[in-house]
């Protein structure tokens, strides 16, 4: 199940790790705020949880990010 992750999906989640907010992530890619929410809401539906964390939890245990 090696990559989940679009390239964009791996940009907006490793910015999550590094304790960015919506706002910030959307500023730092050039995107809006929605698109960011847009990416992170189907991640979460890629791996069926609920929230971010578990989102990012998931992530690392699948190798998909590093801390």
């Amino acid at each position: 199940m090696n990559n989940i992750l679009t390239p964009r999906e791996k940009e907006i989640f490793t910015l999550l790790i590094d304790n960015y907010n919506t706002k910030d992530i959307a500023q730092t890619l050039g995107i809006s705020e929605k698109t960011v929410r847009n990416h992170i809401s189907n991640v979460m539906q890629k791996l069926g949880v609920s929230g971010r964390a578990s989102a990012v939890v998931e992530l690392l245990k699948l190798n998909e990010l590093s801390i």
